[in-house]
């Protein structure tokens, strides 16, 4: 973006350009011809993080009185196990660590977002990188791929629990049967309505965590944009509005988090009963 300085459409399509594959700008929602590799490299490298910050927690844990760390692991970890608890009447050996694996990994990826929105931009005009990457975003939830990518994983754990608990034949007896009864003139609805509820409870779990991250992008390009007019209304406004909408930011920041988990907690706990 060099040159002339960029009006405020160019600066925004600028932001909402994805690293990917071809090496070509790509700003569309969604393009299975394309990878994201700026969404594919944060969400690992968080992920990671993720595992290495409950993995030091475990390590340093003790039975005496805890640190401000251990504390606020314990506390997170109580809160997702007596979710957990409530929500899934069966094994949660499993299911509780993934609960509690999401919960802090989509912290993590969303507190991305809280970052200065041209932070990238200028650590990659630094570092002289910006001659080869010209587009980069942070924020893997506010990219569908990334949201629905999660979202599939639930949807195939769903799938994975309703034949490890009901058994094939009670899966498929109940895609058949279940909600309206078991005549065979009701097979076709059945299927019907039980397909469409695997699609949408998919569909919304991962649009849900994308639109709020997406949004809150958005506006701060926008409040971005309120300093880059170089007045001092501009300036004032940039500051209090950035301020502001960060404090607010961060409180989406943890409900989507806890929202993706809570969710996630109630369809494997569906997964463990019939209709």
């Amino acid at each position: 973006m060099a040159g002339s300085a960029p009006t405020a459409g160019e600066y925004i399509v600028h932001h909402l350009g994805h690293l990917t594959n071809t090496g070509k700008p790509q700003s569309a929602i969604i393009d299975f011809s394309v990878i994201n590799l700026d969404t594919l490299f944060w969400s690992v490298t968080l992920g990671l993080l993720t595992i290495f910050v409950l993995w030091l927690a475990a390590r340093k844990a003790t039975s005496g009185v805890p640190g401000r760390f251990q504390g606020m692991v314990e506390l997170v970890v109580e809160m997702v196990e007596d979710q957990s608890k409530s929500i899934v009447h069966g094994n949660r050996t499993f299911i509780a660590p993934l609960a509690l694996t999401v919960f802090v990994w989509i912290i993590f990826m969303n507190a991305m977002d809280l970052l200065p929105v041209d932070l990238p931009s200028f650590i990659l005009s630094a570092t002289g990188l910006d001659q080869h990457i010209h587009h980069h975003r942070i924020v893997a939830t506010a990219d569908l791929n990334g949201a629905l990518g999660m979202a599939l994983g639930v949807l195939a754990l769903m799938l994975y629990y309703n034949v490890k608990i009901k058994g094939l034949g009670g899966f498929v007896h109940e895609l058949f049967c279940a909600p309206f009864g078991s005549h065979p003139a009701l097979w076709l609805p059945n299927l019907g309505l039980n397909l469409i509820e695997f699609i949408a409870k998919t569909v919304s779990l991962g649009m849900r965590l994308f639109g709020n991250m997406y949004a809150g992008e958005l506006v701060f390009m926008l409040i971005a944009l309120l300093g880059a007019t170089a007045t001092t209304f501009g300036f004032i406004g940039h500051v209090i509005a950035g301020s502001v909408w960060a404090i607010f930011h961060i409180l989406i920041v943890l409900l989507q988090a806890f929202i993706f988990m809570m969710l996630t907690l109630v369809y494997l706990g569906q997964a463990h009963e019939g209709h």
